[in-house]
């Protein structure tokens, strides 16, 4: 897939415990978003981070380095962005989705052996 064009970044905030069915619920969320074709996804696990029980999360504290926060980061066009938005519904009970527009200057994804 080729993307040069504007584009939309979801982003999905959430604790590194919050699970789906016994699963980790970022791989939930990027499965479901390889299965809807979208353009790409990335998790990144933060160091220290907060969200609406106020209280901290680091990795600093033995004590206080469960849940750390992690970011799930989906870039596609913004159409199919949105039309993938029902399953963060259904998947993300607490946590934070928020949609950025973004100007894509290069994506191109690896061919499959005998592609051009």
């Amino acid at each position: 897939m080729r993307i040069e064009e504007p584009a939309a970044r979801l982003t999905v905030f959430i604790g590194e415990d919050d699970t789906w069915h016994h699963r980790p619920l970022y791989h939930e969320i990027v499965h479901r978003a390889h299965a809807a074709g979208l353009a790409g996804a990335s998790v990144l696990r933060g160091i220290e981070g907060y969200g609406a029980s106020s209280r901290i999360h680091t990795t600093r504290l033995l004590s206080l380095s469960e849940d750390l926060p992690v970011a799930v980061i989906i870039v596609d066009r913004e159409d199919r962005i949105r039309a993938f938005l029902p399953q963060l519904g259904e998947l993300v009970g607490e946590g934070l989705v928020i949609l950025d527009p973004v100007e894509v200057i290069r994506y191109v994804g690896r061919t499959a052996p005998g592609d051009p």
